[in-house]
């Protein structure tokens, strides 16, 4: 069974599907839209003419071909519920990238719609399929009761996009939402819990402040601690510092439990096991996973993605993640930037109502 992709929106994670797509048999790119000439030009260079694809500017136009079986959204945040709502029009499988959404309402939109959808709707958190997370994940049950997450990211700046359209807070979601979603996701998979109250420290102190867009100034944080407190006693704690280039590890991922402890790194090769009982430690080596063919931005976890993706359809499998994954996620981001603008924690319940 061979599946016709269209892509929409081909910056740069947009183009990194492409070349992630054209090295998966049974799989043709045949349409891609961006209004960007730049962006297209980009798209047709990453598929090296390994694919005749059509050009488009305006999605539209690319959503009513019936020879496309599979849409990758690869647009800014702010566009994602206009393209989905075009989406939920056709009876299309669609990846969509993260965030889902950048506010609740739309969010909940696209849940409610995902529901009634004939085709399958993914939400693009690849961070849950590289190599190191599944490792960690593979070991839990030898550490115990899960008791602590801390899940810490230092990094570059972000990145330039076209139209600079991330340096703002209503375009993005926020930082915590735009980025560190994939975060929330991992503890949202790995405590085994409901989270209850977000409260959080943040705020732009290094990045973006000599920059200006039609006259205003970036608003997007850039570092921030995040505590959250789940419904059975456990807590998950985000590290995040966007002015910390050139460390060894980009992120740090530690799991507490009663009995020992789980520490790995990204990009990295091992997964260190502690055990309470004897204060052993032990060294496992994280192998790569043999399937991936395409490392790409993300150490091979977009290409994966794509494979479970491709599994779920021909074998008709609900996806694994998705669109309650993909709102869970952005829930906990919006509700720690409400924390940092408010000083004060956030109660879930009482957010969400």
């Amino acid at each position: 069974m061979k599946l016709n992709y269209g892509v929409i929106g081909t910056g740069m994670m947009g183009c990194e599907h492409i070349r992630n797509l054209k090295k998966i048999p049974d799989v043709s790119i045949v349409a891609i839209a961006d209004p960007n000439e730049e962006s297209r030009k980009w798209a047709r260079k990453a598929c090296e003419d390994k694919f005749k694809i059509r050009l488009y500017e305006d999605y539209k136009e690319l959503l009513v071909q019936k020879d496309i079986d599979v849409i990758v959204i690869a647009s800014p945040n702010f566009t994602h519920i206009e393209v989905m709502r075009e989406l939920f029009k056709t009876d299309k499988h669609v990846l969509l990238e993260k965030p889902m959404c950048t506010n609740l309402p739309d969010g909940l939109e696209v849940l409610r719609k995902s529901k009634e959808h004939k085709g399958l709707v993914w939400i693009g958190l690849e961070y849950r399929f590289m190599s190191p997370i599944q490792s960690l994940i593979n070991h839990i049950e030898k550490i115990g009761d899960i008791r602590m997450l801390s899940i810490r990211e230092h990094r570059f700046p972000f990145l330039k996009k076209v139209g600079n359209w991330n340096r703002f807070n209503e375009n993005t979601g926020g930082t915590l939402v735009e980025k560190c979603c994939h975060f929330f996701d991992l503890m949202n998979l790995i405590v085994p819990s409901k989270p209850v109250k977000v409260y959080a420290s943040g705020g732009q102190d290094v990045n973006h402040l000599d920059e200006k867009y039609d006259g205003k100034t970036p608003d997007i944080i850039d570092n921030s601690f995040v505590i959250i407190d789940y419904q059975d006693g456990q807590r998950a704690m985000l590290d995040l510092c966007m002015f910390a280039e050139a460390g060894k590890y980009e992120q740090e991922i530690v799991l507490t439990g009663d009995q020992g402890k789980l520490e790995t790194y990204i990009p990295g090769n091992e997964l260190l096991l502690t055990n309470r009982k004897n204060s052993s430690l032990e060294t496992i080596l994280v192998k790569d996973d043999p399937r991936v063919k395409e490392v790409g931005f993300h150490h091979g976890a977009s290409y994966i993605e794509h494979l479970e993706l491709i599994d779920c359809i021909k074998n008709k499998k609900k996806p694994l993640v998705d669109c309650q994954k993909g709102l869970d996620s952005i829930i906990l981001g919006l509700a720690a930037q409400e924390s940092i603008q408010t000083g004060s924690p956030v109660f879930l319940e009482n957010f969400l109502n």
